[in-house]
Protein backbone atom coordinates (compact mmCIF):
# COMPACT_ATOMS: atom_id res chain seq x y z
CA UNK A 1 0.00 0.00 0.00
CA UNK A 2 1.20 3.61 -1.25
CA UNK A 3 1.16 5.79 1.56
CA UNK A 4 1.08 9.71 1.23
CA UNK A 5 3.99 11.87 2.17
CA UNK A 6 1.54 13.21 4.95
CA UNK A 7 0.20 10.10 6.17
CA UNK A 8 3.40 9.08 6.55
CA UNK A 9 4.32 11.87 8.93
CA UNK A 10 1.47 11.45 10.89
CA UNK A 11 2.87 7.27 11.73
CA UNK A 12 5.90 8.11 12.51
CA UNK A 13 4.57 10.53 15.08
CA UNK A 14 2.29 7.43 16.26
CA UNK A 15 5.79 5.43 16.34
CA UNK A 16 8.01 7.88 18.18
CA UNK A 17 4.54 8.54 20.66
CA UNK A 18 4.44 4.67 21.50
CA UNK A 19 8.31 4.54 21.69
CA UNK A 20 8.54 7.33 24.51
CA UNK A 21 5.94 5.83 26.53
CA UNK A 22 7.20 2.88 26.63
CA UNK A 23 10.65 4.19 27.83
CA UNK A 24 7.94 6.23 30.54
CA UNK A 25 6.24 3.52 31.92
CA UNK A 26 9.36 0.73 31.99
CA UNK A 27 11.04 3.51 34.03
CA UNK A 28 7.93 4.23 35.98
CA UNK A 29 7.54 0.05 36.86
CA UNK A 30 11.06 0.23 38.34
CA UNK A 31 10.26 2.85 40.78
CA UNK A 32 6.98 1.72 42.24
CA UNK A 33 6.81 -0.33 45.62
CA UNK A 34 3.76 -2.27 45.09
CA UNK A 35 3.74 -5.53 42.98
CA UNK A 36 0.69 -4.63 41.58
CA UNK A 37 1.43 -0.90 40.51
CA UNK A 38 4.79 -2.68 38.94
CA UNK A 39 2.82 -5.25 36.91
CA UNK A 40 0.29 -3.11 35.88
CA UNK A 41 2.80 -0.34 34.24
CA UNK A 42 4.74 -3.33 32.77
CA UNK A 43 2.10 -4.15 31.21
CA UNK A 44 0.76 -0.73 29.86
CA UNK A 45 4.37 -0.53 28.60
CA UNK A 46 4.44 -4.10 26.85
CA UNK A 47 1.74 -2.43 24.85
CA UNK A 48 2.97 0.74 23.80
CA UNK A 49 6.21 -1.34 22.64
CA UNK A 50 4.00 -3.31 20.61
CA UNK A 51 2.06 -0.95 19.46
CA UNK A 52 5.20 1.21 18.46
CA UNK A 53 6.58 -2.16 16.61
CA UNK A 54 3.05 -2.29 14.78
CA UNK A 55 3.63 1.17 13.73
CA UNK A 56 7.26 0.48 12.31
CA UNK A 57 6.15 -2.29 9.55
CA UNK A 58 5.00 1.05 8.03
CA UNK A 59 7.56 3.74 8.08
CA UNK A 60 10.35 0.86 7.73
CA UNK A 61 12.60 2.36 10.19
CA UNK A 62 13.19 2.54 13.88
CA UNK A 63 12.32 5.99 15.17
CA UNK A 64 14.03 6.79 19.33
CA UNK A 65 11.90 7.99 21.42
CA UNK A 66 11.80 11.94 22.98
CA UNK A 67 14.71 12.19 25.39
CA UNK A 68 12.75 15.38 27.21
CA UNK A 69 9.78 13.56 27.52
CA UNK A 70 10.93 10.30 28.73
CA UNK A 71 12.68 12.55 31.44
CA UNK A 72 10.35 15.50 31.52
CA UNK A 73 7.18 12.62 32.86
CA UNK A 74 9.80 10.60 34.99
CA UNK A 75 10.37 13.98 37.11
CA UNK A 76 6.67 14.75 37.12
CA UNK A 77 5.93 11.59 38.34
CA UNK A 78 8.92 12.48 41.52
CA UNK A 79 6.94 15.11 42.64
CA UNK A 80 3.52 14.80 41.91
CA UNK A 81 3.33 11.15 41.91
CA UNK A 82 3.11 8.50 38.75
CA UNK A 83 -0.68 8.45 38.54
CA UNK A 84 -0.73 12.02 37.80
CA UNK A 85 2.30 11.26 35.40
CA UNK A 86 0.63 8.50 33.32
CA UNK A 87 -2.23 10.46 33.34
CA UNK A 88 -0.67 13.96 32.03
CA UNK A 89 0.97 11.98 29.15
CA UNK A 90 -1.86 9.72 27.94
CA UNK A 91 -3.89 13.35 27.65
CA UNK A 92 -1.57 15.00 25.84
CA UNK A 93 -1.64 11.69 23.13
CA UNK A 94 -5.52 12.34 23.30
CA UNK A 95 -4.53 15.45 21.22
CA UNK A 96 -1.69 13.42 18.98
CA UNK A 97 -5.31 11.01 18.24
CA UNK A 98 -7.75 13.58 16.82
CA UNK A 99 -6.54 12.81 13.71
CA UNK A 100 -6.55 8.71 13.65
CA UNK A 101 -9.81 8.71 11.27
CA UNK A 102 -7.18 9.40 8.33
CA UNK A 103 -5.02 7.24 9.13
CA UNK A 104 -7.51 4.19 9.92
CA UNK A 105 -9.29 4.82 6.33
CA UNK A 106 -5.87 3.84 4.73
CA UNK A 107 -4.51 1.36 7.50
CA UNK A 108 -7.91 -0.44 8.71
CA UNK A 109 -6.03 -3.16 10.74
CA UNK A 110 -4.56 0.10 12.85
CA UNK A 111 -8.42 0.80 14.51
CA UNK A 112 -7.74 -2.28 17.26
CA UNK A 113 -4.29 -0.45 18.34
CA UNK A 114 -6.58 2.89 18.65
CA UNK A 115 -9.47 1.28 20.28
CA UNK A 116 -6.69 -0.46 22.36
CA UNK A 117 -5.07 3.11 23.58
CA UNK A 118 -8.62 4.87 24.21
CA UNK A 119 -10.47 1.77 26.34
CA UNK A 120 -7.82 -0.95 27.32
CA UNK A 121 -4.90 1.70 29.04
CA UNK A 122 -7.49 4.12 30.25
CA UNK A 123 -8.99 1.04 32.09
CA UNK A 124 -5.43 -0.27 33.81
CA UNK A 125 -4.91 3.40 34.88
CA UNK A 126 -8.12 3.42 36.38
CA UNK A 127 -6.69 0.38 38.55
CA UNK A 128 -3.34 2.02 40.21
CA UNK A 129 -2.97 2.35 43.59
CA UNK A 130 -1.15 5.22 45.19
CA UNK A 131 -1.01 6.69 48.35
CA UNK A 132 -1.12 10.17 47.79
CA UNK A 133 -4.33 9.81 45.58
CA UNK A 134 -5.67 7.31 48.52
CA UNK A 135 -5.34 10.34 51.13
CA UNK A 136 -6.56 12.93 48.18
CA UNK A 137 -9.72 13.74 50.47
CA UNK A 138 -7.35 14.37 53.93
CA UNK A 139 -4.90 16.92 51.45
CA UNK A 140 -8.58 18.72 50.04
CA UNK A 141 -9.62 18.68 53.94
CA UNK A 142 -6.36 21.09 55.06
CA UNK A 143 -5.83 22.53 51.71
CA UNK A 144 -9.60 23.46 51.64
CA UNK A 145 -9.77 24.76 55.14
CA UNK A 146 -6.62 26.69 55.12
CA UNK A 147 -7.81 28.70 51.76
CA UNK A 148 -11.11 29.37 53.36
CA UNK A 149 -10.43 30.32 57.52
CA UNK A 150 -6.93 32.19 56.97
CA UNK A 151 -7.57 33.63 53.62
CA UNK A 152 -10.71 35.32 55.86
CA UNK A 153 -8.92 35.77 58.63
CA UNK A 154 -6.07 37.28 56.86
CA UNK A 155 -8.32 39.91 55.03
CA UNK A 156 -9.96 40.98 58.91
CA UNK A 157 -6.53 40.90 60.42
CA UNK A 158 -5.58 43.55 57.34
CA UNK A 159 -8.22 45.84 57.70
CA UNK A 160 -8.33 45.62 61.74
CA UNK A 161 -4.49 45.96 62.53
CA UNK A 162 -3.28 47.58 59.56
CA UNK A 163 0.38 46.31 59.91
CA UNK A 164 1.91 44.01 58.06
CA UNK A 165 4.07 42.42 60.97
CA UNK A 166 1.31 42.37 63.18
CA UNK A 167 -0.83 40.25 60.65
CA UNK A 168 1.76 38.16 59.58
CA UNK A 169 2.75 37.46 63.15
CA UNK A 170 -0.99 37.01 64.12
CA UNK A 171 -1.87 34.68 61.06
CA UNK A 172 0.98 32.55 61.76
CA UNK A 173 -0.07 31.54 65.19
CA UNK A 174 -3.23 31.35 64.29
CA UNK A 175 -2.88 28.99 60.97
CA UNK A 176 0.19 27.12 62.67
CA UNK A 177 -2.82 25.91 65.48
CA UNK A 178 -5.32 25.55 63.11
CA UNK A 179 -3.03 23.18 61.33
CA UNK A 180 -2.32 21.29 64.50
CA UNK A 181 -6.06 20.94 65.47
CA UNK A 182 -7.01 20.07 61.83
CA UNK A 183 -4.43 17.54 61.97
CA UNK A 184 -5.81 15.85 64.90
CA UNK A 185 -9.45 15.80 64.33
CA UNK A 186 -8.39 14.29 60.75
CA UNK A 187 -6.40 11.55 63.14
CA UNK A 188 -9.72 10.92 65.20
CA UNK A 189 -12.33 10.97 62.30
CA UNK A 190 -9.85 8.70 60.21
CA UNK A 191 -9.65 6.19 63.17
CA UNK A 192 -13.74 6.17 64.15
CA UNK A 193 -14.03 5.07 60.12
CA UNK A 194 -14.04 1.87 58.60
CA UNK A 195 -11.52 2.26 56.44
CA UNK A 196 -7.68 1.15 55.29
CA UNK A 197 -6.60 4.28 55.29
CA UNK A 198 -3.90 4.64 58.34
CA UNK A 199 -5.13 7.46 61.14
CA UNK A 200 -1.33 8.73 61.43
CA UNK A 201 -0.78 9.51 57.98
CA UNK A 202 -4.13 11.10 57.14
CA UNK A 203 -3.71 13.54 59.84
CA UNK A 204 0.05 14.66 58.71
CA UNK A 205 -1.47 14.53 54.89
CA UNK A 206 -3.86 17.36 56.31
CA UNK A 207 -1.46 19.16 58.74
CA UNK A 208 1.05 19.36 55.92
CA UNK A 209 -1.33 20.93 53.05
CA UNK A 210 -2.58 22.82 55.85
CA UNK A 211 0.95 24.66 56.60
CA UNK A 212 2.15 24.51 53.34
CA UNK A 213 -0.99 27.08 52.52
CA UNK A 214 -0.08 29.08 55.55
CA UNK A 215 3.11 29.34 54.48
CA UNK A 216 2.18 30.89 51.04
CA UNK A 217 -0.97 33.04 51.84
CA UNK A 218 1.42 34.63 54.65
CA UNK A 219 5.05 34.95 52.53
CA UNK A 220 3.72 38.48 51.13
CA UNK A 221 3.21 40.03 54.36
CA UNK A 222 6.44 39.22 55.43
CA UNK A 223 7.97 40.89 52.19
CA UNK A 224 5.23 44.06 51.49
CA UNK A 225 5.50 46.75 54.18
CA UNK A 226 2.04 47.81 52.30
CA UNK A 227 -0.88 45.93 53.89
CA UNK A 228 -2.91 46.21 50.97
CA UNK A 229 -0.63 45.20 48.38
CA UNK A 230 -0.25 42.34 50.73
CA UNK A 231 -3.49 41.47 50.68
CA UNK A 232 -3.02 41.18 46.78
CA UNK A 233 -0.18 39.18 46.67
CA UNK A 234 -1.43 36.79 49.36
CA UNK A 235 -5.39 36.79 47.15
CA UNK A 236 -3.22 36.11 43.88
CA UNK A 237 -1.54 33.25 45.66
CA UNK A 238 -4.92 31.78 46.60
CA UNK A 239 -5.96 32.24 43.42
CA UNK A 240 -2.44 29.70 42.27
CA UNK A 241 -3.11 27.43 44.91
CA UNK A 242 -6.55 26.94 44.12
CA UNK A 243 -6.08 26.45 40.19
CA UNK A 244 -2.90 24.38 40.69
CA UNK A 245 -4.46 22.05 42.76
CA UNK A 246 -7.68 21.57 41.23
CA UNK A 247 -5.63 20.99 37.75
CA UNK A 248 -3.84 18.46 39.60
CA UNK A 249 -7.03 17.04 40.94
CA UNK A 250 -8.82 16.84 37.03
CA UNK A 251 -6.05 15.46 35.84
CA UNK A 252 -5.48 12.77 38.39
CA UNK A 253 -8.96 11.74 39.07
CA UNK A 254 -10.51 12.89 36.16
CA UNK A 255 -12.89 15.35 37.97
CA UNK A 256 -14.16 19.04 36.26
CA UNK A 257 -11.93 21.63 36.50
CA UNK A 258 -13.85 24.14 35.77
CA UNK A 259 -16.26 23.65 38.34
CA UNK A 260 -14.33 22.86 41.31
CA UNK A 261 -12.18 25.64 40.76
CA UNK A 262 -14.88 27.62 40.71
CA UNK A 263 -16.62 26.82 44.05
CA UNK A 264 -13.02 27.11 45.59
CA UNK A 265 -12.84 30.75 44.65
CA UNK A 266 -16.60 31.49 45.43
CA UNK A 267 -15.97 30.38 49.06
CA UNK A 268 -12.70 31.10 49.71
CA UNK A 269 -13.15 35.13 48.29
CA UNK A 270 -16.86 35.11 49.50
CA UNK A 271 -15.65 34.30 53.22
CA UNK A 272 -12.36 36.68 53.08
CA UNK A 273 -14.79 39.68 51.26
CA UNK A 274 -17.51 39.42 54.68
CA UNK A 275 -13.62 39.29 56.76
CA UNK A 276 -12.40 42.12 55.58
CA UNK A 277 -15.65 44.17 56.15
CA UNK A 278 -15.76 42.93 59.79
CA UNK A 279 -12.41 43.98 60.38
CA UNK A 280 -13.33 47.32 59.28
CA UNK A 281 -16.53 47.16 61.27
CA UNK A 282 -14.80 45.30 64.29
CA UNK A 283 -11.99 48.26 64.43
CA UNK A 284 -14.81 51.28 64.02
CA UNK A 285 -16.68 50.03 66.75
CA UNK A 286 -14.03 49.44 69.27
CA UNK A 287 -11.94 52.46 68.74
CA UNK A 288 -8.86 50.66 68.01
CA UNK A 289 -5.82 52.58 66.48
CA UNK A 290 -2.65 50.50 65.73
Amino acid sequence: MELTKELKKKIRIFQQTEITEYHVYSRLARRVGTEKNRKMLEKIAEDERRHAIFWQEYTKKEIHPNRFKVLFYSWISRILGFTFAVKLMEKGEEKAQENYEQVIGAIPESEIIFREEQEHENELLEMLDEDLLRYMGSIVLGLNDALVELTGALAGLTLALQNTQLIAMTGLITGLAAALSMGASEYLSTKSEETSKNPVRASIYTGTAYVITVIFLILPYLVFSNYYVAMGFTLSAAVLIIASFNYYLSVAKDLSFKRRFLEMIMLSFGVAGFSFFMGYVIRIFLGVEV
